[in-house]
């Protein structure tokens, strides 16, 4: 396995008002144990609203906002659930610009719930095996995603979960595919039909 340590690497959480709080706190708290430097990137200023489930949550600092977030200064990124959340990134071109970047890179990607709905605008779903909130099956599928229940599915460097419970698994793969890096020579883009690395 390997080295699951994070020390000197950048990693980008993007999120807006309405996301699944748990999904961005706990991933978030892996990753600082692990030595990663992470940043609460948003296109709101200030705070943004989590919620629990229906319910609101806390107000989460935003450390740095998009419009002067540089994607080639982090090395991974991680896209927080909540209906509410992708569901306003997507209206966002300069959110979906930012993911795209990570996607042409090969830089990895931990996407959970409702997350992987703004990989599809940001050309990050074709051909990759990916999981999610079961709603996003139908869209994730005619994306030209291969869609299975499992609670994490890890695809050249793109980690997926379906739900909150499934965060022990689905940070366990994050912790380990962010410590591994750049899949640029395995990415999508260079290699569209490039054999997927099964899920553990």
């Amino acid at each position: 396995m390997a080295n699951e340590r994070l020390e000197g690497r950048r990693v980008a959480v993007l999120a807006t008002d309405g996301f699944e709080q748990v999904e961005l706190t706990r991933p978030v708290e892996a990753l600082k144990e692990a030595g990663a430097m992470v940043e609460v990137v948003s296109p709101k200023a200030g705070q943004i609203q989590g919620y629990n489930h229906h319910d609101k949550g806390d107000m989460i600092p935003v450390d740095r906002q998009l419009s002067e977030a540089d994607p080639e200064a982090f090395d991974a990124l991680v896209l927080p659930g909540g209906v509410i959340n992708p569901d306003q990134l997507r209206l966002e071109p300069e959110a979906i610009a930012f993911i795209r970047s990570f996607v042409e890179t090969g830089k990895p990607i931990a996407a959970i719930c409702h997350g992987p709905w703004t990989l599809i605008d940001a050309g990050g779903a074709q051909g990759r095996r990916v999981t999610s909130w079961p709603s996003l099956k139908t869209d994730l599928t005619n994306a030209g995603a291969k869609w299975e229940d499992s609670e994490v599915v890890t695809d050249r460097g793109l980690v997926t979960s379906r739900k909150p419970d499934d965060l022990p698994a689905f940070c366990a793969k994050m912790l380990e595919e962010f410590a591994e890096g750049s899949h640029a020579n395995r990415s999508m883009r260079d290699q569209p039909g490039g054999e997927a690395r099964p899920s553990m």
